[in-house]
């Protein structure tokens, strides 16, 4: 069964849609490459302050081997829009027989 990764760190989401505004090659290029190594779903969000970072990947080792991989061009991205350490954090998911959407 896959897993939900969640990423959250400090920063200024608005900063990062610029940023990807700015340099869509670069941000798809990630992402084309995520998807190589197994990423099944990716998305940003943000808050006041706070950016994340929703994936569905097949296992936590599949995403520590694809962002230790990134580490040149995710690093300094980050670098331009967080403003704190990254907690990162894998989810399952649960079976309450309540489920609604994202099938």
């Amino acid at each position: 069964m896959s897993v939900i990764m969640t990423l959250v760190v400090s920063g200024d989401p608005a900063k990062l849609e610029q940023l990807a505004q700015a340099n869509p090659d670069a941000i798809r290029g990630i992402s084309a490459r995520a998807q190589e190594r197994g990423a099944i779903a990716h998305r940003f969000y943000g808050s006041d302050g706070q950016i994340m970072v929703v994936d569905e990947w097949p296992d936590p080792e599949s995403f520590h081997a694809f962002f230790e991989a990134e580490q040149d061009t995710i690093g300094p991205m980050m670098a331009q829009v967080a403003t704190g350490e990254p907690e990162i954090t894998f989810w399952r998911r649960l079976e309450t027989g309540d489920e609604i959407g994202w099938e």
